[in-house]
């Protein structure tokens, strides 16, 4: 039986991997003699925010100090930390998992945004990249560069680490079609292929071994319990924040009945692990210990932020943020004044009827004072193009239908699409309730969203992402027929700015209500 070590969350590492603790006995609470014991740093789901990084920076020095000797020590990374197609963004992400020292990461769906260069950055990588479903066509540049397990040696004691790349890998990413000779194994061949890959390791004699996961909370319970030999997953690509250790959540006994724990950190680099763990003799893990902490506690170091700024170039100021309204507490579904002004900045820019954004594409928020070109490529990092493409009455309504459905979906999936040209009411049931047009005089316009029509044409402003149907957004795939832009959203708001220099407020005007 294994003792789970509950502790809330904190702001101080210190009290995240509180010394005294770590001072353990030679027994746990079973009488079993404690072998050996390890710290792991974990990391997930990054999504290249260079900024948050920098205190997960500062958290891992702290981190090191902290641990007493004698520990056994592991950084891993469960994949997304990458994002977008930005090469010099995600060289700074591969440097910024060097200096932390992170030893292996699995292929996360972002990894493989830049299907160009990704071969170009992991020459550089200092640590593995690890997915064991993955299965690479020998003329591919990636062949014999991502590998589905390793053995990590630790004060003589070995930890056999495993990778596995998300199963909707193809629904994730723009550039599917240029890898066509990546095959990715289903849920049920992928927890074959980590059940071989334990077996594997078990033989080589290994006795502890950790997956580092980016299929997802709900697919990592199913391979918790379907396997044999795993004993730490270390989760991402669904963005949960597993704080603790729970029986029945993130706590579940193998087909053999041993301890495996999950965890996950969130997203977007605003928190940390540190999992504490005492083995046995036999690799069996006697008590636990799950921290997650914000980033936000630490401040970024001057040193990193310059090696950065060496490899992105000096930020310049865009223009200036008079007031702003607080981060969204839940980026999937919260209305947000964020949001808006990304939408207006596209329809003024553009000059469209409406306006589109979705949520899952925005991974920052506006701060009052000056707002540099580093910050507002952390707001929206993915440097997706913009395009204009008409949709009928009935695209649209089907179009919040879907994003509706984000209230009751698992993890939130796909997100509510935030809007300019549009008022629109969804209930926490997922269903639309009410949809307005509002034209650029401010006129409004009662949408019948039961018997939308289709003789009725909008011209919309959206990214090249979601005008090829991604997510599940289906009836906005007309990207072979859109106008293209040559610019992403921040180049967007750089233009506006230009156009408009007044300082500007950042506020939520309530055109995305939400009811129960």
């Amino acid at each position: 039986m294994i003792t789970p070590v509950y502790s809330s969350q904190s702001n101080l590492l210190k009290r995240a991997i509180e010394p005294k603790w770590l001072q353990r006995t030679s027994t746990n609470f079973n009488g079993q003699e404690t072998a050996n014991s390890s710290s792991i740093f974990y990391i997930n789901d990054a999504h290249g925010k260079s900024i948050n990084i920098e205190r997960a920076i500062t958290a891992s020095n702290a981190f090191d100090k902290f641990v007493p000797s004698g520990t056994d020590v592991l950084k891993l990374s469960s994949g997304d930390i990458q994002l977008g197609e930005p090469v010099l963004a995600n060289r700074v992400m591969v440097e910024a998992q060097n200096i932390m020292g992170i030893m292996a990461s699995a292929m996360g769906n972002h990894e493989y945004d830049t299907p160009n260069h990704i071969q170009e950055l992991i020459p550089h990588m200092g640590y593995k990249m690890l997915a064991c479903n993955v299965n690479i066509d020998p003329h591919n540049p990636l062949y014999k560069k991502i590998e589905k397990s390793y053995i990590q040696e630790v004060n003589g004691n070995k930890y056999g680490i495993i990778g596995a790349t998300p199963v909707d890998l193809f629904s994730r990413i723009k550039y599917g079609k240029i890898f066509e000779e990546l095959k990715i194994d289903n849920i049920d061949k992928t927890i074959k292929d980590i059940q071989t890959e334990a077996d594997k390791l078990k033989k080589q004699g290994v006795n502890k071994i950790i997956l580092l996961s980016h299929v997802g909370f709900d697919y990592d319970q199913k391979i918790a319990k379907e396997t044999d030999g795993i004993d730490i997953i270390l989760g991402g690509h669904s963005h949960n924040l597993l704080i603790g250790a729970q029986p029945g959540i993130n706590l579940f006994n193998s087909k053999s009945g041993e301890p495996v724990v999950i965890t996950q950190a969130g997203r977007d680099g605003r928190y940390f692990g540190v999992l504490n763990v005492d083995w046995d003799k036999n690799g069996v893990m006697t008590r636990i210990q799950n921290n997650v902490t914000s980033t936000r506690g630490f401040k970024r170091s001057p040193i990193v932020r310059d090696i950065f700024e060496n490899i992105l170039g000096k930020p310049k100021t865009v223009g200036y943020i008079n007031s702003a309204p607080p981060p969204p507490i839940n980026d999937s579904v919260d209305p947000s004044g964020h949001a808006n002004f990304l939408c207006d900045c596209m329809l003024d820019e553009l000059g469209t009827d409406i306006a589109l954004f979705g949520s899952a594409t925005i991974r920052g928020y506006f701060e009052a004072g000056k707002l540099d070109t580093r910050w507002l490529e952390d707001i929206s990092p993915f440097k997706n193009k913009l395009v204009v493409a008409d949709y009928t009455e009935k695209e649209i309504v089907d179009m919040l239908k879907v994003s509706a459905k984000s209230f009751v979906s698992t993890n939130n999936k796909p997100g509510i699409v935030h809007v300019a040209g549009l008022k629109y009411m969804i209930g926490r049931d997922g269903k639309l309730r009410a949809a307005i047009f509002v034209d650029k005089n401010g006129n409004e316009t009662n949408i019948n969203i039961n018997n939308p029509r289709t003789d009725k044409v909008y011209k919309t402003a959206l990214t090249d992402y979601y005008c090829q149907g991604h997510d599940g957004f289906t009836m906005l795939k007309k990207y072979d027929t859109a106008k293209k832009y040559d610019f992403d959203i921040c180049e967007c708001i750089k233009h506006y700015f230009k156009k408009h220099s007044q300082p500007v407020n950042i506020v939520d005007d309530g055109r995305i209500q939400v009811v129960n």
